[in-house]
């Protein structure tokens, strides 16, 4: 086991830690077990960081279980995803991939059980009229009609219905506990439905599917999960958990604990809501780089460690909270920052000749790929007399806050010369198209020698060699902090959450790896695009800014 000084702390390992000194566990045994009816987001990778990393420090098991009860809304490319996300996060759960659909014969039979117990029946009362009996939460529930129905008669109606002798929505199981309960969860909830649906494990063996609040606690039990932790929203659910496993026959019964759910700013974390913005494509799909889901995090150049620091310093609490999304950009910054090799890009190109260069000299500078750690190494930088630098970075005129160049001012290319702005081209517009610029020849990593003062740095890239590329700037989904308080979620969707631009890079970005991220000089932290960069047609995710500067001027 971990030693316990070294190991983050919360109201879940306090319980494990007294189960184990207790005696009642002598190992840890959690799960993950995601309905696959769609790609993970960043609130399933807390409760992903949360079961492995409880079973890692505790040197128990933990494994990655398919809670798939609803054919309808499942499919193997949402599990295969799920798989992916998992292993990407950097864990591994234990033996095979489990799956729920494994238990239905299991299943099957513990219903038979709690209809020979008398606990279960089947009812016919279709959904309005089942609204209406259960009662609200001042009202108490009333009886179903079929309620009392002999267990010799409900056996046979459920082997009817197992049998495909009933029409979907005709009839479904109820387990039989209390309509007039405080809690709406044990007013008779329905533990069986009929769907006629073919599923991606069992194909079309069943046309009877269990519920999810009966499956899960026996999945659980039948894994022999010690510690089974869930979101608060199933803090109610954990009395027809512990119920359900109460009146069946079964050894192990696992301990239901709850945490509270992931909120994260200028984001939505509701599947169905998701479901929608991939519908209407406001998004090109699960995995765009605006979504909060693990696959759209990463292609946007997120890291697994930033995405486990990011869980571990939120923590886990009882308290709901919502986070801001700034504090999930400070971990990739800090990420990137001391990992992410340097390089320049010029997003807005704007052309600058040196007029005392040679028209065809050329020499190639070295420049460090990380200015804080030299095991990195060096790359070379073409220098020839026409470069680029970005539109941004020159002013005509500006006060004495504008470090970039000016006309008749000096600035420094980084890793290379300083240059002097001399003249400045337009068009017929009146747009600037080109400065004529001349350079300081023994200011190659040296000061001015007439000591005169150099108003910044700038980033630039060499005209023959660059390479073109596409750069698309991510910014936040949402214009507001919380999206799902709109009565419309689109009316509230960021106009510039996406802007592509093209420019040009560097030549060393030419290998560029899909997902490997660069600090491009003063631009932020960028990656090739992990599905639609070549080495023949180069595109850029932005990952996030070089500092948080929403809704803030940025001079």
């Amino acid at each position: 086991m971990a030693d316990l000084e070294q190991r983050p702390t919360n109201f879940i390992r306090q319980i494990i830690d007294a189960d184990l000194a207790s005696g009642k566990h002598t190992a840890v045994q959690t799960r993950f077990p995601p309905e696959p009816n769609g790609f993970l987001h960043i609130g399933h990778a807390k409760s992903i960081c949360l079961n492995f990393g409880i079973a890692q420090d505790y040197q128990g098991k933990c494994n990655l279980r398919f809670d798939d009860t609803n054919p309808e809304k499942e499919n193997i490319d949402f599990v295969h995803s799920i798989q992916q996300d998992v292993n990407w996060l950097g864990f591994q759960w234990q033996g095979e991939v489990r799956y729920s659909s494994d238990y239905f014969d299991q299943l099957y039979q513990f219903a038979v059980e709690l209809i020979s117990k008398g606990l279960a029946y089947v009812c016919f009362l279709n959904t309005e009229q089942m609204r209406e009996y259960r009662g609200n939460l001042t009202q108490p529930g009333k009886n179903s009609p079929t309620r009392e129905t002999s267990v010799e008669e409900n056996l046979a109606l459920f082997t009817k219905m197992r049998d495909g002798g009933f029409k979907e929505g005709e009839c479904s199981l109820r387990a039989k506990i209390d309509m007039t309960s405080s809690f709406m969860c044990m007013r008779d909830p329905i533990i069986y439905r009929i769907k006629f649906a073919h599923h991606h494990q069992t194909e079309d063996k069943w046309c009877i599917y269990p519920m999810y609040d009966f499956t899960h606690c026996i999945s659980d039990a039948l894994e022999g999960i010690t510690h089974s932790l869930c979101t608060l929203e199933f803090q109610d659910n954990r009395r027809l958990y512990d119920w359900i496993l109460d009146n069946i026959t079964i050894p192990c019964h696992p301990q239901q604990i709850e945490f509270s759910r992931l909120n994260l700013e200028y984001s939505l974390m509701s599947k169905r809501k998701l479901h929608t913005l991939v519908e209407e494509n406001i998004v090109t799909g699960w995995n765009d780089p605006r979504m909060p889901t693990i696959a759209g995090l990463r292609r946007r150049g997120y890291t697994p460690a930033s995405i486990r620091e990011f869980a571990k310093r939120i923590g886990v609490t009882k308290q709901e909270n919502t986070i801001e999304m700034s504090a999930l950009e400070a971990c990739i910054r800090e990420d990137l920052d001391a990992n992410a090799p340097r390089a320049m890009a010029v997003i807005e190109p704007l052309k600058v000749t040196i007029t005392n260069y040679p028209a065809d000299g050329i020499e190639w500078l070295d420049a460090p790929n990380h200015p804080k750690d030299d095991t990195k190494g060096q790359r070379k930088l073409p220098f020839a007399a026409v470069l680029y630098i970005d539109k941004a970075d020159f002013r005509e005129e500006a006060n004495k806050k504008y470090k970039r160049l000016v006309l008749n001012g000096d600035v420094r290319l980084r890793n290379a010369y300083v240059i002097h702005a001399d003249e400045v081209i337009k068009d017929e517009n009146g747009d600037i198209i080109e400065l004529k610029c001349s350079y300081l020849p023994e200011t190659l990593g040296e000061n001015p020698a007439d000591g005169r003062k150099v108003r910044g740095v700038i980033h630039w890239v060499e005209a023959a060699h660059a390479l073109p590329a596409e750069f698309r700037v991510y910014d936040r989904l949402f214009s507001v902090a919380n999206p799902a308080a709109a009565e419309d979620f689109f009316t509230v969707v960021n106009p510039e959450s996406l802007v592509v631009k093209h420019g040009l890079v560097e030549p060393s970005l030419k290998t560029a790896k899909p997902e490997f991220a660069y600090q491009f000089e003063r631009e932020g932290y960028f990656c090739a695009d992990n599905i639609d960069a070549t080495a023949d047609s180069l595109v850029f995710n932005r990952t996030v800014g070089l500092r948080d500067s929403w809704g803030k001027e940025d001079n």
